[in-house]
């Protein structure tokens, strides 16, 4: 099928520029045995440039009926985990349209060259969709482009006995027959490759009247997610605000390789609850991915930087705060020696898609930030933090915005403090103040 979009190179295959989703409403049922997922999904667009083709991304499930109200389709395929559209006549810039698409199948997780396997997978009792970058397509029809945010509302029918967790608030849980139906409903922008379900046999714990964990019913949360709290409470001093109305850990039963946030959640394997640093460690990560990831998401992912560079300073200022390993300085100075002792061959602002998740990007992003607080104090370095989360929350952003916002905020030339950390290869010395 040639010629179909590509809306970001690092991510071929993916997105169509000429329309973007405004809400997603999708109402599903999953049956575990079998891995049997079908569903109705619902998208209201707007069309950016006139386009006679929407095309949406929809991998190893098989759309059965489609829908346009506002337009007419004349035909439509599914190949390449695209789902085509032809349109019987072209729609104009500014249309509103709604879609509708009704579809199924068994869902498994999409292989990319550089990323490896993402999406809807399952579990030894249950799934997980941890969709970073390249996942959302696994289960439902999208527009798979980190710039498109929409609002979603989700509605998941499984087997009694399971939990369904999902992005945002719980707005309704009713049981009809054999089946529970769970309503989440996410009102802020978010991206597709930030939108989950979670299914599992799973207890929930209320920390605080915003904070939770949802896990098998004899997971050890002490010294682990019960510091959630504490964490949300700090970041919310150097951060600003919680964007969202409360937070959520899922973990589950299985032991996971990595977590993976999602908006207002994210998801740990059981071998993350432990004291130990090394896991403690990414419970803030994650955490702090609600204010620099996904309430202010990147526009390209080229600009990873912008999402990995900021969670990975909150683990060095909660290490910090919480009487840690080290001080942030001290996290500062120890990554700073072990990057010098790698190769130098990483354009920090264009990672380019094989290293985009890379340590380096993590470590020497981190390290950024840490140049531009040395350089400009205490006080407009957090100031620039904080207003940047609140000002740009819901907006996708690049690398020179937050350049143009710091400086505006702060009166440095910050392009000239960062330039060396974004743009050369060569690690820059160690910060000076």
């Amino acid at each position: 099928m040639p010629h179909l979009p590509t809306a970001d190179p690092y991510l071929p295959g993916h997105g169509d520029p000429s329309y973007a989703v405004r809400h997603y409403d999708l109402d599903l049922v999953y049956v575990p045995d079998g891995n049997r997922l079908n569903g109705t999904a619902v998208l209201d667009l707007v069309v950016r440039e006139q386009t006679a083709r929407l095309v949406l991304d929809l991998a190893h499930l098989r759309a059965s009926k489609v829908r346009l109200d506002g337009g007419r389709v004349k035909k439509w395929t599914g190949r390449d985990h695209r789902l085509v559209l032809q349109l019987d006549r072209p729609a104009a810039a500014g249309a509103s349209l709604r879609l509708t698409i009704v579809y199924g199948g068994s869902p498994k997780p999409v292989i990319d060259k550089y990323h490896g396997d993402a999406g809807w997978e399952e579990l030894e009792d249950g799934v997980i969709v941890a969709a970073q970058p390249h996942g959302a397509p696994t289960w439902f029809p999208c527009n798979d482009r980190p710039d498109d945010k929409a609002t979603y509302r989700l509605t998941l029918a499984a087997p009694t006995g399971y939990t369904v967790v999902a992005n945002g608030t719980l707005v309704a849980h009713q049981r009809r027959a054999s089946l529970e139906s769970w309503t989440w409903v996410m009102d802020r922008p978010m991206a597709t490759y930030l939108a989950t379900v979670q299914i599992g046999r799973y207890e929930t714990t209320e920390h605080d009247a915003r904070t939770r964990t949802i896990g098998p019913p004899d997971a050890d949360l002490v010294d682990s997610f019960d510091q959630q709290p504490a964490m949300l409470a700090f970041f919310e001093r150097v951060f600003g605000p919680y964007p969202f109305d409360a937070y959520a850990a899922v973990i589950t039963d299985d032991d996971l390789e990595i977590p993976l946030e999602s908006q207002s959640l994210s998801t740990f394997g059981r071998n993350f609850c432990s004291s130990d640093w090394s896991q403690v460690r990414l419970i803030a990560h994650e955490l702090a991915h609600q204010w620099y990831g996904n309430a202010v998401t990147l526009r390209r992912w080229q600009d990873i930087w912008l999402h990995e560079g900021f969670a990975c300073y909150a683990e060095w200022l909660w290490s910090e705060e919480s009487g840690g390993p080290r001080t942030c300085d001290g996290w500062a100075r120890h990554h700073h020696e072990r990057l010098a002792d790698l190769d130098q061959d990483l354009l920090l602002a264009d990672p380019g898609p094989e290293l985009m998740f890379d340590d380096r990007v993590y470590k020497r992003g981190a390290l950024a930030l840490h140049a531009l607080r040395i350089a400009v104090g205490d006080d407009a370095f957090f100031a620039v933090l904080r207003d940047w989360a609140s000002s740009r929350a819901g907006e996708s952003v690049t690398t020179g915005d937050f350049l143009d916002f710091a400086s505006a905020h702060t009166g440095a030339d910050v392009a000239a403090v960062l330039g060396p950390w974004l743009y050369d290869a060569a690690l820059p010395a160690y910060p000076r103040g």
